[in-house]
């Protein structure tokens, strides 16, 4: 089988965000359709935990997931 260039970028980018430690607001926003200013509101209502780095934002996978699962068991 041959894959298309963006095929084939598509399916690497899946893959790395599966495999990642942590997210940046923008690829959750990505990753789930929320929008990043829905996102930031939710971190300052302190419902999704972020860590800092320097000046970075990111979630880390275990915060993302357990977050995801508390609103769809809503």
């Amino acid at each position: 089988m041959i894959l298309s260039v963006t095929e084939r970028d598509a399916r690497t980018k899946n893959n790395d965000l599966n495999n990642k430690f942590a997210y940046s607001v923008e690829e959750i926003s990505e990753r789930t359709s929320l929008s990043k200013p829905f996102l930031r509101n939710e971190i300052r209502a302190g419902n999704l935990k972020v860590s800092r780095f320097g000046r970075r934002v990111l979630v880390l996978q275990q915060d993302l997931h357990n977050y995801l699962n508390k609103e769809v068991n809503k």
